[in-house]
């Protein structure tokens, strides 16, 4: 039966026989002082950052050289630039700009500005997107100007007067008479014209700009109820 003898105690292995002995201060010298005592490689740290930034330089090269191409190559497909070709194309304004395209737009910003150009160089007559109610408006009120008010004609003489004050001055001198031409024998069938009188001037307003003068007259007799409250409300010194 084994005995302890004092040397081992229980539960412990006895070492190993030969000339291994464990020494706590032995392995590297920054193990033992407990920080790192060389310097750092600043050469690999420099030879890489060269050949990293000589790949970035390479990759620019190579990105502008393939966008070169691929734009020489579209070029080339959409055929030469000219007033009726730079209007749909991915090249718009590129007479302008010397052949440089115009990125970083919008696909709707740029269908705008096309059909904003094409609405400009295409030519007339163009069809009318409001039934020509705007059209007939102005037209009408540019007549309003010339009938109702006093006007003049560059390198003209004389003045226009409205139409109501011609009226009144043919009423009041009447119209010149001419002597009335013999007339030679009438033929079979022959028969005086007879003049109606129209039921209508031939004049009328459409219901656009009915609207639009109802409108118009409504906003100014809201101001003009707006300036007489203030003038009513202002204090009197």
């Amino acid at each position: 039966m084994p005995i302890n003898d004092g040397k081992i105690n229980a539960g412990e292995h006895a070492p190993p026989k030969g000339d291994i002995v464990n020494h706590p201060d032995s392995g590297p010298e920054s193990v033992k002082l407990g920080y790192e005592t060389t310097d750092v490689n600043a050469g690999g740290v420099a030879v890489f950052l060269a050949g990293l930034f000589g790949f970035v330089l390479i990759f620019f090269a190579f990105c502008f050289l393939m966008g070169k191409t691929i734009n020489t190559a579209l070029e080339k497909q959409d055929g030469p630039v000219d007033k009726w070709h730079n209007q749909n194309t991915i090249f718009e304004g590129a007479l302008a700009n010397g052949g440089k395209r115009e990125d970083l737009k919008s696909n709707a910003a740029i269908q705008q500005q096309q059909l904003q150009q094409m609405t400009a160089a295409f030519p007339g007559p163009r069809l009318q997107t409001d039934d020509g109610n705007q059209d007939t408006a102005d037209l009408h009120a540019r007549e309003d100007l010339l009938l109702d008010h006093y006007s003049t004609t560059a390198g003209e003489q004389g003045i226009r007067i409205p139409i109501d004050r011609a009226m009144l001055l043919v009423v009041q001198k009447g119209l010149p008479v001419t002597a009335a031409a013999q007339s030679g024998q009438e033929l079979a069938g022959d028969h005086k014209p007879v003049v109606l009188v129209p039921l209508t001037s031939g004049f009328a307003r459409t219901g656009y700009e009915l609207d639009t003068i109802e409108a118009r007259a409504q906003k100014m007799s809201f101001a003009k109820e707006e300036e007489s409250s203030h003038a009513e409300l202002k204090p009197i010194r």
